[in-house]
């Protein structure tokens, strides 16, 4: 019998918080990242509004502010492990990145990931990316997992990282009808573009109690599924693709079991809200309130790529510091793309 995932390590950089707790503990608090651009403007003269983390100077860009991002939420991740941990060929990252857009370079995942070689080659023996923006990270837990229960790796780091930053990017998101703001092209519905990097360390079950380390949660169970009506084409989504994930990932509840907190990518976009609804119909049975959710989004912005790991950190964070209603978290994400992702987690107490 193969031996399920557990979380033992957490890293977040955020523009609330530097640290996967003080991330948290900003979320907590309603504590919101957003400010004004320093240099963009919208199409109404108003500087656009943006969740920018205030330690990296704004003139960072590029890959250069990925990694400035992603690294420490990395070796935040990490810490709980031996440094280096033995038999590094038997550990692995897998990063979850956004997928094509104006203003992000083409090869950015081939080129952070030799970057994550460079910078990690003594503690990954392996190196993998999903270039599929809110939902990437749950494509990277699943496929993590699934290493994991093979037994072909002991231990892989989930990690994320998104920005919004760059003036093509947000001029885009603004032709868009995306970018929340005053123009006349803007959307009162829009988001507000953020930034981040988030990772958490999955080991097998029998390497955290190796490491005396005691799990933050147990991965139940990932479900996939792919929405064909979509954002930007001529349709209207009731939810399918997201209905067939939620259902893949609860599929594993214990009977009469009910999911006590929600976490998700929920952006002020009324079409994830419709979404979501549609598939809460459909599922409700599962939880013991699915209106009662946490969308972070309004602290940090939309993070996308760093959404999921994030969305992870707070679900094994409040459950650490006995916030948590109760010991099943959930996780879901949806991608422009059509990706649709889940996740069922047993979290572990403050008591237990």
């Amino acid at each position: 019998m193969s031996e399920p995932a557990v979380i033992i390590g957490l890293g977040a950089n955020t523009p609330v918080g530097q640290g996967a707790w003080a991330s948290a503990a900003a979320v907590r608090a309603g504590i919101s990242g957003f400010v004004q651009h320093p240099y963009m403007i919208d199409t109404a003269g108003e500087p656009m509004r943006a969740a920018i983390a205030p330690w990296i100077d704004i003139d960072v860009r590029g890959i250069d502010r990925f990694e400035a991002l992603l690294f420490p939420a990395i070796d935040d991740a990490l810490a709980v492990l031996p440094q280096p941990p033995v038999n590094a060929g038997r550990w692995a990252i897998a990063l979850a990145l956004p997928g094509p857009r104006p203003g992000l370079p083409d090869n950015i995942a081939t080129d952070l990931v030799e970057r994550v070689k460079q910078r990690y080659g003594k503690v990954f023996g392996a190196a993998a990316a999903f270039t599929a923006g809110h939902a990437a990270g749950l494509l990277a837990l699943q496929a993590a997992c699934a290493k994991l229960s093979q037994g072909t790796l002991d231990g892989c780091v989930v990690a994320g990282v998104e920005s919004w930053s760059e003036p093509e990017t947000l001029e885009w998101l603004e032709s868009c009808d995306q970018l929340h703001g005053a123009g006349p092209l803007n959307n009162a519905w829009g988001f507000i573009p953020g930034e981040a990097g988030a990772a958490v360390l999955l080991v097998r079950a029998g390497v955290a109690r190796a490491l005396r380390r005691t799990p933050f949660a147990t991965v139940l169970r990932v479900g996939t599924a792919h929405e064909p009506k979509r954002i930007k084409t001529e349709t209207v989504c009731v939810g399918e693709g997201l209905t067939e994930a939620f259902r893949g990932a609860l599929a594993s509840l214990p009977a009469g079991a009910l999911v006590s907190d929600i976490y998700c990518d929920m952006n002020g976009e009324p079409y994830r809200a419709d979404e979501f609804g549609f598939t809460a119909l459909r599922t409700k049975e599962y939880f013991e309130s699915a209106s009662d959710f946490l969308a972070p989004a309004d602290c940090w912005g939309d993070v996308s790529a760093a959404g999921s790991p994030l969305h992870l950190v707070l679900a094994c964070a409040s459950a650490s510091k006995g916030y948590g209603k109760g010991p099943l978290a959930f996780v879901w994400a949806s991608a422009e793309g059509g990706e649709r992702a889940a996740v069922t987690l047993a979290c572990t107490s403050s008591e237990g």
